[in-house]
């Protein structure tokens, strides 16, 4: 059995290092008469095998047996007139056995290739509403970036190639590469796309010198059809690992696969990079990304709101985009922040509100003290309330508290009960003796009533928080 499974494994070795041609000539029928730690004895069928191999393809042979076990030495063939009785199982046909190591390599091929776009179409769910060209922001300082990435996504391997954009962090590169990798995987589902960062590479780099296996590593990548990589200044001062990056380079350009590399400077800026490997980076086309404008800053702020279904007061939009000026990343951040306040407190955001917010997070620029930030009011008694109210909804005091039933009455006044209720913490009866001697039941209607409507109407809970943040209670 032990002969069985190493005649194999170095048959396997030989028919990796030969034509298949020359092996269906040379090679038909194969046992092992000795094994022992040095030499490995061969039967073969005639004269005309055993004089080939030894003249031919004895180095072959030998190296093939050596993968299998290092301390062979010395291999010798020898004619058995008997090796084709089909009871001789030790015995490989070796024409029958190259069909099945065939056909082993291509159903391995095939799960290999079905996962793999497996795990490509399920990234790409996953990506596909976060990542795409759908919802990339366009503006002036990003527009051929874009365009650039339309153009490669449509026609990879003809347009464009490499494609090489930079730009300050968080300007939405990797959103664009991203967004790239998930339009290319889809249109060319049976080809081999690979979305990878400059930390990933290194790690698998390294891997690939610690266990001596780099050329299959350049074997992996020269198999790929399009190579995006992200942020490839983290390989600045790696030298081995630049290298290794122009050969793989090499190869799929040479090859004319499509290449897809971010940057956050441009390639004549890069004084830590291999300057082979800088000019490789300037052939085909590059771009840059810029900060964006006030009205993109607002658009993206915006849309960015309306993905996470949370509706963000215009006044307050546009302050946050004033002001938040540096890149996208912190106009989302800015956004998050609003958005768990809200979720924990239920309290939409106004715009003192997130003018103190910015100040507290140090956003302090010029416009964030141009903007007039109500001062304290001091409430006094009941009356400083429903006054605010009716300045507020432009209404009569007296419509508020007498009990008229029109409706632009009966939200005011349930606002009114509800400030007293939970701000000033009046019991139901005395709240109902200012509103026209109402019963402690009507008046907790009313306030139930509003919590009700504030929970559903986000227009009203606005209304509700900016009466109250102008009183600051």
């Amino acid at each position: 059995m032990q002969k069985q499974y190493k005649l194999k494994n170095i048959v396997i070795n030989v028919i990796d290092s030969i034509k298949k041609q020359d092996f269906l000539v040379y090679f038909r029928k194969i046992s092992i008469i000795e094994l022992n730690e040095k030499e490995i004895v061969f039967w073969v069928v005639s004269w005309f095998m055993k004089d080939n191999l030894e003249a031919k393809f004895y180095n072959t042979v030998l190296a093939a047996a050596k993968l299998e076990n290092r301390e062979i030495e010395k291999i010798s063939f020898k004619i058995d007139s008997n090796i084709d009785n089909p009871s001789n199982t030790d015995v490989i046909d070796c024409s029958d056995f190259l069909k099945e190591v065939s056909k082993s390599k291509k159903s391995k091929k095939s799960i290999w290739i079905t996962n793999n776009i497996e795990q490509k179409i399920t990234a790409s769910k996953t990506w596909v509403e976060r990542y795409n060209l759908a919802n990339f922001v366009v503006w002036t300082d990003n527009q051929l970036a874009f365009s650039a990435c339309e153009a490669v996504c449509r026609n990879p391997w003809k347009a464009y190639n490499p494609l090489y954009i930079y730009g300050d962090v968080w300007l939405w590169k990797t959103h664009l590469l991203r967004a790239a990798w998930n339009q290319i995987i889809k249109k060319f589902k049976d080809k081999n796309i690979v979305y990878t960062t400059a930390d990933k590479f290194i790690t698998e780099y390294v891997s690939a010198v610690k266990k001596r296996s780099i050329e299959r590593l350049r074997q992996k990548y020269r198999e790929m059809d399009v190579l995006i990589i992200d942020d490839v200044q983290f390989l600045a001062k790696k030298e081995q690992t630049q290298n290794e990056l122009y050969n793989i380079f090499n190869l799929l350009y040479e090859s004319n696969k499509q290449i897809i590399i971010s940057w956050d400077r441009a390639p004549k800026e890069l004084e830590n990079l291999e300057p082979r490997l800088r000019s490789r980076f300037e052939w085909g086309i590059t771009v840059d990304i810029g900060r964006p404008d006030f009205e993109t800053r607002l658009a993206i702020l915006q849309e960015k709101a309306r993905g996470k279904e949370f509706m963000i007061p215009q006044d307050v939009a546009e302050f946050i985009a004033a002001n938040v000026t540096e890149n996208v990343r912190e106009l989302e951040w800015v956004l998050n922040q609003m958005i768990a306040e809200y979720e924990l407190t239920n309290i939409t955001p106004t715009l003192p509100r997130i003018a103190e917010k910015l100040k507290k997070l140090s956003f302090t620029t010029d416009i964030l003290w141009s903007v007039k930030i109500p001062q304290k009011t001091t409430i006094k008694s009941y009356e400083d309330i429903i006054a605010k109210v009716w300045e507020h909804f432009w209404i009569e005091v007296d419509g508020i508290k007498w009990p008229n039933r029109r409706k632009e009455f009966m939200i005011p006044r349930q606002v009114s009960m509800y400030l007293l209720k939970t701000k000033m913490h009046y019991t139901y009866e005395r709240i109902g003796n200012i509103f026209s001697g109402r019963n402690h039941a009507a008046v907790l209607y009313s306030c139930k009533k509003l919590e009700k409507l504030i929970k559903q109407d986000q227009g009203l809970l606005h209304e509700v928080n900016t009466i109250r943040d102008s009183m600051w209670i």
